[in-house]
């Protein structure tokens, strides 16, 4: 993490660091007056590994930049340096805003330009509160400085010592000292702002049944009465949120404007516009906070589900896009979702990232809104594809039945009950073959343990399936015109659309009955355009027309970014003329006096997520042939980092990627390696290949621009980082891993690519 210089030594084929401080010279066992002789411990540190320790190994190794906009933040520390004190306050400020990546890499910054400076380390550790194993790493480092930091600022690390030091069992006495200690530093600071706001989020998170919140919000107001914009406003929303939410609505219309440059910060104001239904103005929360996030994405050259909180946003944006009838951009949206780059850490359909969000998004849109024929469409994309994830298969099987059925094809609709079935009887035979029996190797006691899990779990399979045959058996007998079947049938299945089955249940002649339920649901999901839509309509269809210009008028003031040409408001049209309204029955939307000053939403960023460009580059091989960007145009390639032949991890990579070049070729993937080697080592990297010789292409970027265009360097340590890129043929970054260890998996990057290029080639994707 500190400043650091490197050198090569022709003896050993390693790359070494020689450490800028004291401290981490003594931490690699470097004497400072004899550091140019490499010893035996820093022999060992592994290529791309920090020189301090594992906890440095993870979290950004990439430079900070003073971006702004991070919110009213002043907390001096003790550093000579005031660009260290700029980019202090501006981890602080994404921390309020628990932007804990952004966070984290600021103060890391602030200590690769004063290493000494204790407050930087203890800002790294407030930004892994999530992850203690890590913060206590750098809070040991940051104790190791005290000596250098004045006595408030020692109050600060001694408490946050002592809190991460607590066994987690002891979460009340943790919580409670922690308090105190916060509470103690202002009764010494009595005018220190960020200890308030520091005691304020520690109030909310660590919050318990008696807790006052009107305690925490005089505190709140004690910040704001001195710094009106404080990012202390994120802390007051998360207070009032579910228990009343129009104590916020003050700091709903401040949050954004706060730190506009946090994405999460105009997310927290949607939380309470959504709780008030207000959905409109919640939705233009999320979608600034999508658009912030993309930005800053595509900017940074940072994949997206990277950023904790962006997925969360994103799924609760296209919620109510739904519930104000932006149909079209929930489906976008919820596309571009499944669109993004998956990652093993962070998105794949088991985590709840992008890609789970996404396709439960587009499902929910495409049932609600009647989007049959799209949805048929999807599910032979790789939008909808079929999964292994067996819950997630038959919730695909029940939607596309659904689908069939909706549009006539009741031989389709049929054949995935038939594939349901064929399930549920493999099903039934695994559970008969299921004994309660222990094996050999197992107790009595353990083995009716594993059989009742076994048994708990086949229950619940067969349940899912059951619940998903009953429902598409329900959709078949509606598409038979027999509606009281039908509605019989999803009434005893669960995850049915309430407003759909309220509609059924009126074509089976129960008019009374269905317009009551349907009147429930409006009432319970007060200013939904959808509930209220099909209202009208039913109201219409049963001669109500004085009810119906209610329910329309209603409607209308709900309607501003409705989408017209769905078929709930399609259908809508001509009973508007009946009704004496205009063809387009839509009215204006009317911004709210309480909202604060909002910017235009396409100043913040793009409504979509995009690929950013790679960096040009031109290297030599071995032989001096020149290999270049531009080689590649109209072709798509991945490119390996290579951190030079003594990196073991880096040659077992190449031997993992080599005996698949041949897929990779053949799905239309060229494959490069950029080296760290000088030519002349360059050329033992590929004789200890093997004896027929490596067949991706080594070039060498000995002075490391490469890799530091690419970003893939700890510009911390001053040491070239692991990476493995998919680049495009129109040169745009569509997949990346970064770390300080290489990506192992060749079979996972090349399903990736495949999902990824497809995209380019189907008009679904635009």
């Amino acid at each position: 993490m500190l400043r650091s210089n490197f050198i090569r030594d022709s003896v050993w084929p390693f790359l070494f660091i020689l450490l800028a401080c004291p401290l981490a010279a003594e931490q690699a066992n470097v004497p400072e007056d004899n550091r140019d002789e490499p010893t035996d411990k820093v022999d060992k540190i592994l290529e791309g590994h920090s020189f301090h320790g594992d906890v440095f190994n993870e979290g950004p190794r990439q430079k900070a930049y003073l971006m702004g906009g991070t919110g009213q933040v002043q907390f001096p520390i003790s550093t000579a340096d005031p660009v260290v004190q700029k980019f202090f306050d501006q981890g602080l400020g994404q921390f309020y805003g628990f932007w804990y990546l952004e966070a984290e890499r600021s103060f890391r910054h602030a200590a690769s330009l004063d290493p000494d400076c204790a407050m930087a380390y203890w800002g790294a550790a407030m930004a892994n509160l999530k992850n203690l194993d890590r913060a206590k790493g750098f809070l040991e480092e940051a104790v190791a400085r005290k000596d250098n930091a004045d006595e408030r600022e020692r109050m600060y690390i001694d408490a946050l010592n002592a809190y991460v030091k607590f066994d987690s069992k002891e979460k009340e006495k943790r919580n409670d000292s922690y308090t105190k200690s916060l509470e103690n530093i202002l009764l010494k600071y009595p005018d220190d702002l960020e200890a308030k706001a520091l005691l304020a989020l520690h109030l909310y998170e660590a919050k318990s049944s008696s807790t006052s919140y009107f305690a925490a919000n005089a505190l709140l107001e004690d910040i704001f009465e001195v710094e009106p914009m404080h990012s202390a406003h994120h802390f007051r929303i998360h207070f009032w949120d579910r228990r009343q939410p129009e104590m916020a609505l003050g700091s709903a219309a401040l949050c954004g404007q706060s730190s506009p440059s946090i994405a999460h910060m105009w997310h927290m104001p949607g939380h309470i516009y959504s709780r008030l239904h207000r959905y409109h103005d919640a939705a233009w929360q999320q979608e600034a906070s999508a658009r912030v996030d993309h930005a800053h994405m595509i900017h940074d050259q940072v994949m997206p589900d990277e950023i904790h909180n962006f997925a969360h946003n994103n799924e609760w944006l296209i919620r109510n896009l739904i519930h104000i009838g932006r149909v079209h951009d929930a489906i976008d949206l919820a596309k571009n979702m499944i669109e993004l780059p998956r990652h093993p850490r962070y998105n794949t359909l088991a985590k709840n990232g992008s890609t789970t969000f996404g396709r439960q998004r587009l499902f929910q849109v495409l049932r609600t809104y009647e989007q049959w024929d799209v949805l048929i469409d999807l599910a032979n994309s790789t939008y909808l594809e079929p999964t292994d994830d067996e819950s997630e298969q038959i919730k695909r099987l029940r939607y596309l039945g659904l689908a069939y059925f909706q549009t006539g094809n009741t031989e389709a609709g049929k054949a995935q009950i038939a594939e349901l079935e064929r399930r549920l009887e493999t099903l039934k035979a695994e559970a008969d073959s299921l004994t309660e029996s222990p094996s050999e190797d197992t107790d009595k006691e353990e083995g009716k343990k594993l059989a009742e899990k076994a048994r708990k779990e086949l229950q619940s399979k067969t349940k899912n399936l059951e619940t998903a045959i009953k429902a598409l058996k329900g959709h078949e007998a509606i598409a038979n015109q027999d509606f009281q079947k039908g509605y019989e049938l999803l009434k005893g299945a669960s995850d049915v659309d309430s407003v759909y089955l309220a509609k059924v249940q009126w074509q089976s002649g129960d008019h009374d009955a269905a317009t009551k339920a349907l009147r429930k649901i409006v009432d319970s999901s007060k200013n939904e355009v959808y509930p209220l839509a099909a209202l009208v309509e039913i109201l219409w269809l049963s001669g109500k027309e004085v009810e119906c210009k209610s329910a329309f008028d209603q409607l209308r003031q709900l309607s501003a970014q409705i989408d017209l040409d769905i078929p709930q408001f399609a259908r809508l049209t001509p009973i508007s003329k009946e009704l004496g309204f205009m063809d387009d029955w839509r009215i204006r939307w009317q911004v709210a006096d309480d909202v604060g000053e909002r910017p235009s939403l396409d100043s913040l960023g793009p409504f979509r997520w995009y690929p950013s460009q790679a960096p040009n580059w031109a290297l030599n091989d071995v032989q001096g042939k020149q290999h270049a960007s531009t080689d590649f145009q109209g072709k798509p390639y991945v490119v390996i980092f290579y951190l030079g032949s003594g990196c073991l991890h880096c040659a077992e990579q190449l031997q993992a990627f080599a005996p698949r070049v041949t897929e990779f070729e053949e799905a239309g993937l060229g494959m490069l390696a950029i080296s760290t080697d000088d030519p002349k080592t360059l050329k033992q990297s590929i004789e200890n290949y093997d004896e027929v010789g490596l067949p991706i292409p080594l070039v060498s970027d000995e002075p490391l621009n490469v890799f530091k265009a690419f970003r893939v360097y700890d510009d911390f340590e001053a040491q070239p980082l692991h990476g493995t890129f998919l680049i495009d043929g129109n040169g745009k970054v569509r997949w990346q891993d970064i770390s300080y260890q290489p990506f192992m998996d060749p079979g996972f990057v090349l399903a990736e690519a495949k999902r990824l290029l497809s995209q380019d080639a189907d008009p679904r994707a635009n």
